[in-house]
């Protein structure tokens, strides 16, 4: 008995400093072990370092200095750049004092004014960094692993995606190897190589924490939680194989320091725009002309499209490719080019990618049934600010649906031309249900329950045919934005 017992606690502790991959309990595999198996312990980043690291330069811009009273307002341009957390200013630039008489030589010399990295995209000496990195520089100079200094060209900057080139006069550098972005899993090791406050090739590791991260318009980033602080703008996110998958860009901070969130623009996402900024400089992206937004779970089910999928478009552009081609306030695109659009987001960054003058298709979904339109993609240009158009007042028509609250009137010539809208009803008052559903007195009906109102008489009939006992949709124009609602009524 008593070696039994001894045996028991020798075993037991046999089994607790062998690995857990040989680990036994009672003549079976303990599920510990099992579990242990998965971890392969922490990676060795040595190797990487050694590999990337002459791929990776300090970048530092310069401007001129710039005399007035207040000796230049860098104060809030640094508050700015704090802010964004990248291309810092350097906290002790000197200020020039103002000039005694006017006799002076007009010419300042360059002060520092920010720090970034980048890292070798070819050997012939383009340099990929951010674009906010080297935006407003006077002066970009670039310092490579064994402490050589060039004097950078900048050959384009795209403000849109945060990707800029710059090119020095050097050969035989050491170009980073671009990974492939899809094979990126959450979960995986990775590694940043930058120049955190000037601290030049400083190394910080971490994991993938998300993939297609949407935080903009053209470009679904990758989440990490890599340490990233001032001067990282701009370096390599470096997989396990040594591969840049993405460009160091942006920190979601609420104090100003890192707090484990980092965000990095995919490599193959970048790289489609160094192209075009080596071979015009600037990047060329298309347009269709639509204000959109996201379709809700509530909504996809209200008006029979089940999942919730697509863009909704709000409003059209007045001569733009949609408004030729069809498109209307209410319509879902759900797909283009035969590619699916799952939200919002991806329509932009689809159109974005086709070149002006291609002809695309797009499917709609439109009143409960699929449509097939074709656009013609006009080139982006600068963002204007749109105009809002407000429906002129006129007298109130009869016409009512007293049991949602809505009190409707047909919209006149003039305010069908101001709203360049071919039918629909005015929302004279609102209470009730539809008041709840966010309907407001002003807003135009354009459908109800999928079935399209042009006047009066439409409204009244379709309203005749609701359930009152179910949640119905709405289709209505604020200003120039087109929307769902739903009502519920009893409710």
């Amino acid at each position: 008995m008593s070696i039994s017992r001894w045996m028991g606690i020798a075993s037991f502790s046999f089994v607790a400093a062998l690995p857990a991959s040989l680990a036994f309990v009672s003549g079976a595999i303990s599920p510990l072990a099992v579990q242990a198996q998965v971890v392969k312990g922490l990676p060795d980043f040595t190797e990487l370092v050694e590999l990337v690291g002459p791929s990776v330069v300090n970048i530092r811009t310069l401007e001129k200095a710039k005399a007035n009273a207040q000796g230049a307002g860098s104060d809030e341009e640094m508050q700015e750049l704090f802010r964004k957390f990248f291309g810092v200013p350097m906290p002790n630039a000197p200020r020039q004092n103002p000039r005694p008489n006017k006799s002076q030589p007009s010419e300042e010399p360059s002060q520092p004014r920010g720090v970034g990295s980048g890292f070798v995209l070819s050997s012939d000496g383009y340099i990929m960094t951010n674009a906010h990195v080297v935006e407003g520089a006077d002066e970009v100079l670039v310092t490579l692993t064994d402490k050589r200094e060039f004097k950078a060209r900048i050959v384009g900057a795209d403000k849109r995606t945060d990707v800029a080139v710059v090119k020095i006069q050097a050969t035989g550098l050491p170009a980073i190897k671009v990974g492939d972005v899809s094979r990126l899993k959450v979960g995986e090791w990775v590694m940043a190589i930058g120049s955190p406050f000037g601290l030049e090739n400083s190394v910080t590791a971490g994991i993938v924490s998300a993939k297609q991260r949407d935080t903009g318009d053209y470009l679904p980033f990758i989440q990490t939680d890599v340490a990233i602080n001032p001067g990282n703008s701009g370096g390599p996110l470096i997989n396990m194989r040594g591969e840049v998958v993405g460009i160091n860009s942006q920190i979601y901070s609420r104090s100003g320091g890192f707090m484990g969130i980092s965000f990095a623009i995919p490599m193959d996402e970048a790289i489609r725009v160094s192209e075009q900024l080596r071979q015009n400089g600037r990047v060329t992206r298309g347009r269709i002309g639509v204000q959109i937004g996201d379709v809700t779970k509530e909504v996809a089910e209200s008006i029979g499209l089940g999942t919730a999928q697509g863009a909704l478009v709000r409003s059209i552009e007045s001569g733009s490719p949609a408004d030729k081609a069809g498109l209307e306030p209410g319509d879902i695109i759900t797909r283009f080019d035969g590619k699916p659009i799952e939200k919002a987001t991806d329509l932009p960054r689809l159109v974005g990618n086709t070149k002006p003058g291609t002809r695309s298709n797009l499917i709609v979904f439109r009143r409960g049934v699929s449509k097939e339109l074709a656009v013609t993609i006009a080139e982006l240009e600068p963002v204007k600010t749109s105009k809002t158009v407000q429906p002129a007042a006129e007298p109130k028509s009869a016409g009512t649906a007293q049991s949602m609250g809505l009190v409707v009137a047909d919209l006149t010539d003039v305010q069908k031309k101001e709203l360049k809208l071919k039918g629909g009803v005015r929302i004279e008052s609102v209470t009730e249900a539809s008041a709840r559903a966010g309907l407001r007195e002003g807003d135009v009906i354009l459908s109800i329950a999928n079935v399209e109102i042009t006047q009066l008489r439409d409204f009244e009939l379709a309203m005749g045919k609701i359930d009152k006992n179910k949640p119905f949709n709405v289709l209505f124009r604020r200003s120039d934005v087109a929307q769902y609602a739903l009502i519920r009524p009893g409710r």
